[in-house]
């Protein structure tokens, strides 16, 4: 690891799509979203960490957000996906980690969301975990990051400016055989006379041939075809689960814009939640025969087309803000460097 200093794409003067962002161009841009990393990096060989998105700031078991994944190649480990797909909601803050911390990362968020006042007498939740394979820069064996390292960036989640590139569950991630990370990115939307959010937050480890802004990027290493991505998106737009999936489905169309291969050894996941009070399942609304106030399918166009640009803005700041890291590969029981994508490069594009 290193302390080269990084920018973010529209610090390097390149922008993509023509919706404002918001201030600060970030998932945290809605309201009451929470983002926390823990990360782990120790001797030669470790290079981990985790990622905690908290959709608000009360109690998510109490009080569920309407919620839809999208699978574009199913090639990873999602847990919680089919209860996610039946029930349309999610009750438990979201991880994100290494691939075989995914069972740790489960019993991180039980302790969590069993400790918390008013789930005394709670006997089963559906955990949300999501995951890349870190393995080409990290000891993945290693069993980190650890249960009580996972709660520590639940408990670290906070509001405000999200820290990206190799922190969390991005510490050890390759992209396009660049060093990957946490991206972020938003955009605000008019619909039917009302201004929306839409964030998306990303943890890229998937490969292609990278394009920025449209643009081919050409060097040295800077291609790599396998891999995996997972794009959270959050948003204040009052939708059901069912226009939630196709909202989640449009993240593809951003990935697809920055050149990925989609090979068969990818697992591309979009989750997508709401906000939304209105749309809030509380548990009076779950006891009654309740009225949700929903965006039509008329109406969401503009959110679809924000989500597309926002998915590819977070996936290109995940890679100019991450930095050059020197690790282990497990898989060849070798030391190993990727590279940070230069900077001046992109500026003089």
């Amino acid at each position: 690891m290193n302390s080269e200093r990084r920018e973010r794409l529209r610090a390097l003067g390149i922008s993509v799509g023509h919706y404002p962002t918001g201030a600060l161009n970030a998932i945290t841009d809605v309201a009451g979203v929470a983002v926390g990393h823990v990360t782990c990096v120790e001797g030669e060989r470790t290079r981990t960490g985790a990622t905690a998105i908290l959709p608000h700031p009360g109690n998510l078991f109490q009080d569920k957000v309407p919620a839809a994944l999208a699978v574009f190649n199913g090639f990873g480990k999602f847990a919680g996906a089919t209860q996610i797909a039946e029930l349309g909601e999610i009750e438990t803050p979201i991880l994100l980690t290494n691939t075989l911390a995914v069972g740790r990362a489960i019993e991180a968020i039980n302790r969590y969301t069993l400790a918390l006042s008013g789930n005394e007498r709670v006997v089963s939740l559906n955990a949300v975990v999501g995951e890349t394979n870190d393995s080409r820069l990290n000891d993945i064996r290693s069993a980190r990051p650890t249960v009580d390292e996972m709660l520590r960036a639940l408990s670290a989640a906070k509001t405000g400016p999200v820290e990206e590139g190799a922190v969390g569950a991005g510490t050890g991630t390759v992209a396009f055989g660049l060093k990957g990370g946490i991206g972020t990115s938003s955009r605000i939307v008019s619909v039917s006379g009302a201004s929306y959010t839409v964030g998306v937050l990303v943890q890229s480890n998937y490969g292609g041939k990278l394009m920025v802004a449209g643009q081919p990027y050409e060097a040295d290493g800077a291609h790599d075809k396998d891999g995996s991505i997972v794009m959270i998106v959050a948003t204040d737009a009052p939708l059901c689960s069912r226009n939630l999936k196709r909202l989640a489905e449009r993240c593809f169309g951003g990935l697809a814009r920055t050149g990925a291969a989609l090979s068969n050894g990818s697992g591309d996941y979009a989750l997508a939640f709401s906000t939304a009070e209105g749309v809030r399942r509380t548990p009076e609304r779950r006891q009654a025969v309740a009225n949700y106030p929903v965006l039509s399918n008329d109406a969401v166009s503009p959110l679809f087309e924000a989500v597309i640009e926002a998915s590819e803005e977070a996936i290109l700041n995940s890679v100019t803000m991450a930095t050059t890291t020197h690790g282990y590969n497990a898989g060849t029981d070798k030391p190993s460097t990727y590279h940070a994508i230069p900077l001046d490069a992109l500026k003089r594009r």
